[in-house]
């Protein structure tokens, strides 16, 4: 009995229902967690970035701790949607997941950067705001690495995961068409504005926040088809290819 209530317990958690209501609430906390990012852009891009952040080192902590949740959360929502993506093209909901969690671990090095400023600043600081070329070389290299691995390596992962679950939604119509192809093109701003920061424009130019646009506007409109109308049951009773 207590087998048969298991395995009951276990189709509930994993059921189509389940798994797009988990997803919406994931893409939900996401955006909420990856908006607040001038906590600390603007102190990080600053001139006197040391000095700044040294003053205001509990801001560019919360930052981080944002960041970190950000990244987590980044890295579950291919793996919530697997379940179901799994039974219409495995290879193509692998892939999302793997990029997925390469996304995540580029995202950690941002974090793990904006800690290391703080330690830095406050080094700095303490030591009197020497004559530091030391410290901003050592600085340079934090911000230099954070910014690729966010900016460069984050969003081109990202957009290679969200392109990948885009394209089994498009080919096994769980979701409409025109919202599984708008996060195609979503996913293909993403990669150009990888392309476009590495070779120069800055994050949070109007270029680079332009190419953002479209990611944004596909997820709220997902969350809210995820929330209320789910899979659909007859993508769903389809037989897999």
């Amino acid at each position: 009995m207590q087998a048969i209530d298991s395995n009951t317990e276990e189709k509930t958690m994993t059921s189509p229902r389940t798994v797009a209501r988990i997803a919406a609430l994931l893409l939900f906390v996401g955006i909420v967690f990856s908006l607040p990012t001038d906590l600390t852009e603007s102190l990080v891009t600053a001139p006197d970035y040391l000095t700044s952040i040294a003053a205001h080192n509990t801001q560019v902590i919360i930052g981080a701790l944002v960041a970190f949740i950000s990244a987590v959360i980044s890295g579950c929502i291919a793996i919530a949607l697997y379940p179901v993506l799994r039974k219409q093209n495995e290879a193509l909901a692998l892939g999302a997941v793997g990029f997925g969690l390469i996304q995540a671990v580029f995202y950690f090095v941002n974090v793990l950067g904006l800690l290391s400023l703080v330690m830095l600043s406050q080094d700095f600081v303490k030591a009197g705001s020497p004559d530091a070329s030391a410290y901003h070389l050592v600085g340079s290299v934090i911000l230099a690495a954070r910014s690729s691995a966010t900016f460069t390596f984050g969003v081109s992962t990202t957009g290679l995961s969200v392109l990948m679950f885009s394209v089994v939604f498009f080919q096994s119509r769980l979701i409409p068409r025109w919202l599984a192809g708008w996060g195609v093109f979503a996913a293909l701003c993403l990669l150009i504005v990888a392309f476009v920061v590495l070779f120069g424009v800055k994050p949070g130019s109007p270029v680079e926040t332009a190419l953002n646009l479209p990611i944004l506007g596909q997820e709220i409109v997902l969350i809210g088809w995820l929330l209320f109308k789910g899979f659909s049951p007859s993508a769903l009773a389809a037989p897999t290819k």
